[in-house]
């Protein structure tokens, strides 16, 4: 008990933001008026694993080729394979975006020449010389382009009432012109004409955001938060694009494939294009899209029904449903993780070589792993596992094809009834003229092609709805464990891995009659949300499993504070009045999770860490609830007087978030001129310096000055859907938004804490007792590594404007 005391008074400096003047709070502070990307195209050089004059390791067999795949030089083969094995850039993904200098024959020849001694003659300086001669710069089919139509001063800043976190806010909102892009025409490699040079992109035909980072073209479901965000910042000309380039790819491929790339042409992501139509007509009112987007709609539904849904009989009530799940078909390592996904099943550490039969397995399930926008979680693992760092021993038990996922067939649920909707409104608008003709789909769930008038599709996109909520209650839901679980075909039965995805059904409007009048009920299936709040300094992590993989623990991602938060807003008031429950006497917010829930005890979840070192002491007890405060949690807003505990989840969950998103780009170089300094040089992440803030795609559970960490590729800046959250935040619940406290990355902790001096005021968002001296240095060290690997490839890098 000593130590848990003397973990207390270690002290943290806690910045502590200037206060606003009362007309600053009124005000609108200056953002960006650019209406022109200053973001330059960055391309890399080579920065080779091995010494230039060494040959390089023997390599396994050859994968097969892939139909979905064709190129000699961009899929599977023997020159993409080589290349990977040379280890020339730190992410694979590098190499298949770069567009040959040569026609195709002529790469291929210049290749064959380096490699006729036989593979293992070739040297790593070849390879160097074969890239820099023969490929240009990655990413250079596509352009920054100009937002003419850039309101500076969107609405939505009026929703947020805290000076500091408006300012910041219209920042972000900023940032979008920093990630618009288009496809640069005088670039491209036209389609069906090699003979100047090949490319992997999918050119679009109109403007989109990118995620940001690797990630430099136009993806599926980042692009739902993105919509978000671009709605809230009035850009609804670039969401209209977003949509047409989706339907553009429905029209000519017949399914929206993961990104704009051809290595992406096996696999979809979660089909959210029906969500994002709805929210842009519902926000601009914009009708006449519906005479295009209706049949296409029409069109990504009969794909996931045709290739990726499979009757499943529940061992529960025997009744038989048709439910989707994610499974591509591929056989070979993704051209973008060709490295990753050979030493998977291949690598060294391997003690009994993987059979033909059992690559192309793994390599299906990989692939299928990437289409569930999870790439990759435990939740996929035929056993989830605990404790490990290396993360290439649980991607070789993924059985992702043989799981049926709640979340995915919770968004295909709301699909059908967001369909409905556009039907009713297509059928009452004088602009939106109702297509008569619908995809041909050996599906009895696609609608019959031919005519049909708006009200019988409605009815019969509602009638598939029924069918399918039945089988989300009956095959996923838990009414013991109060919780939603996937349910694994392999096991007949529900899965035993806790995740986010259990808030997927009440996000798309699945609530379990239990839960809508029964107040106790509801509190459970949140309370895992009600322990994060009190238990971590961050938001809600995927897992509560601790593997080395991104969709695990520490992380916590921006959609998934996003749907928490939607899913709490869809309960009913009358069972979400008064305060949480509090643990009983000598225990913490665990005790009120349902036995189960998690499967984990409590000694097994994810330990807080302390900054200057160590971990909280306590593993159980009330000691562990280092947030707890009066009225609400550390960094989780400002509770008011006879809110109910549904309200204040939200606002304590959208505060943490907004706090993770908003401290992380602090201790990265950014500021408010006139209301926010920037950090001292020495109280920045190393090598931050010069830099004005980054926005990451992932936090920590950890720590609000934390990105995540983990994965196959480093921790990405930019960044598209956590723009979007944040703006969508802060237009939807602007008014409940604090300005967070920060931790410093300078730790006092060791020359005070003798002292047993307490810990510093925090300037806003509700202090708790202890709770300001308690910060993550696992986060810090995190962050920390994240900037310095951005920081290095701009090193090794060269801009082209």
């Amino acid at each position: 008990m000593k130590a848990l005391q003397a973990a207390f008074v270690l002290p943290v400096l806690v910045h502590a933001f200037p206060q606003a003047s009362s007309s600053a709070s009124s005000s609108t502070a200056t953002a960006p008026a650019s209406t022109t990307s200053s973001t330059p195209v960055v391309t890399s050089t080579p920065q080779p694993s091995f010494a230039l004059n060494a040959t390089l390791p023997s390599q396994a067999a050859l994968p097969p080729k892939q139909a979905w795949c064709p190129s000699d030089i961009f899929c599977a083969g023997e020159l993409l394979q080589t290349l990977n094995i040379a280890e020339p850039y730190a992410d694979s993904k590098t190499i298949v975006d770069k567009p040959t200098n040569k026609s195709s024959q002529a790469v291929l020849n210049d290749f064959n020449a380096i490699a006729a001694p036989g593979l293992t003659a070739i040297t790593e300086n070849s390879i160097v010389t074969f890239l820099e001669q023969d490929f240009r710069g990655e990413g250079l089919e596509l352009e920054a382009q100009n937002l003419t139509n850039f309101n500076p001063n969107p609405a939505f800043l009026n929703n947020v009432t805290d000076p500091v976190m408006k300012a910041w806010a219209q920042t972000v909102h900023g940032y979008w012109t920093s990630l618009i892009r288009g496809t640069n025409a005088s670039a491209l490699c036209r389609e069906g004409n090699s003979t100047t040079c090949e490319s992997t992109l999918i050119p679009l035909n109109h403007t989109f955001v990118v995620p940001g980072g690797r990630f430099r073209e136009q993806y599926y479901w980042d692009s739902y938060w993105i919509i978000e965000g671009l709605i809230k910042s009035e850009l609804l000309s670039v969401a209209n694009d977003t949509l047409q380039n989706f339907m553009d790819e429905l029209d000519t491929i017949g399914f929206i494939p993961n990104g704009g790339r051809i290595y992406y042409l096996a696999r979809s992501q979660p089909p959210l294009f029906i969500h994002m139509l709805s929210n842009y007509v519902a926000a601009s009112n914009d009708t006449s899209i519906l005479t295009r987007a209706l049949p296409l709609a029409e069109k990504e539904l009969a794909w996931w029904a045709d290739n990726r849904s499979l009757n499943v009989t529940s061992p529960y009530t025997n009744n038989t449903h048709f439910v989707a799940r994610y499974s591509v078909n591929n056989s070979a390592p993704r051209p973008e993780s060709y490295l990753a996904d050979y030493l998977v099943t291949n690598g060294p550490d391997l003690t009994t070589a993987y059979t033909e039969q059992e690559q192309a397995d793994l390599y299906a399930e990989l692939a299928s792993g990437a289409e569930t926008g999870w790439d990759y979680s435990s939740r996929f693992a035929k056993q989830p596992l605990l404790n490990i760092t290396n993360n290439t021993p649980a991607l070789r038990t993924l059985n992702i094809r043989a799981n049926i996922p709640v979340d995915l067939n919770s968004i295909l649920y709301r699909a059908r009834l967001l369909l409905a909707d556009l039907y009713e409104q297509s059928a009452s608008s004088p602009t939106a003229l109702l297509a008569t003709s619908t995809p041909t789909s050996t599906s009895s769930i696609a609608f019959p092609t031919g005519t049909g008038s708006p009200a019988s599709r409605a009815a019969f996109h509602r009638s598939v709805a029924a069918d399918i909520k039945s089988a989300i209650l009956d095959l996923f839901w838990d009414p013991t464990r109060v919780a939603f679980y996937d349910f694994n075909t392999t096991a007949n039965a529900r899965g035993t891995a806790f995740t986010a995805a259990t808030f997927y059904p009440l996000w798309n409007g699945i609530t379990p009659p239990e839960l809508l009048s029964n107040a106790t009920a509801a509190q459970a299936f949140f309370s895992s949300v009600n322990m994060v709040l009190n238990r971590y300094n961050g938001t809600f992590p995927v897992t509560f499993l601790t593997t080395g993989l991104q969709w695990d623990a520490p992380n916590a991602w921006p959609p998934h504070q996003y749907i928490i938060v939607q899913a709490l807003q869809s309960l009913p008031s009358n069972i979400t009045s008064g305060a949480f429950p509090s643990p009983p006497s000598n225990q913490s917010t665990f005790a009120l999770v349902p036995n189960g829930q998690i499967p984990l005890s409590e000694t097994e979840l994810p330990v807080q860490s302390i900054e200057g070192g160590g971990n909280v002491t306590a593993t159980s007890g009330p000691g562990v609830d280092i947030n707890a405060g009066n009225g609400t949690v550390f960094n989780g807003g400002n509770s008011t007087s006879g809110e109910g505990w549904r309200d204040t989840m939200v606002r304590e969950l959208t505060n943490r978030f907004m706090s993770s998103a908003f401290c992380s780009w602090y201790v990265s170089g950014g500021s408010l001129p006139g209301l926010l300094s920037p950090l001292p040089e020495d109280e920045l992440l190393p090598g931050a310096a010069g830099l004005s803030g980054l926005m990451f795609e992932k936090f920590s559970i950890n720590d609000v000055s934390s990105a995540g960490r983990g994965g196959e590729y480093t921790v990405q800046a930019g960044f598209g859907w956590t723009n979007g959250v944040v703006l969508f935040f802060a237009g939807e619940l602007g008014q409940i938004i604090a300005r967070p406290s920060c931790p410093t990355l300078v730790s006092t902790a060791a020359s005070n804490s003798s002292s047993g001096s307490g810990s510093s005021g925090s300037s806003g968002g509700g202090s708790s007792s202890g709770a300001e001296s308690l910060r993550g240095s696992l986060g810090l060290e995190s962050l920390r590594w994240s900037v310095m690997a951005i920081l290095g490839l701009m090193l090794v890098t060269h801009l082209v404007v």
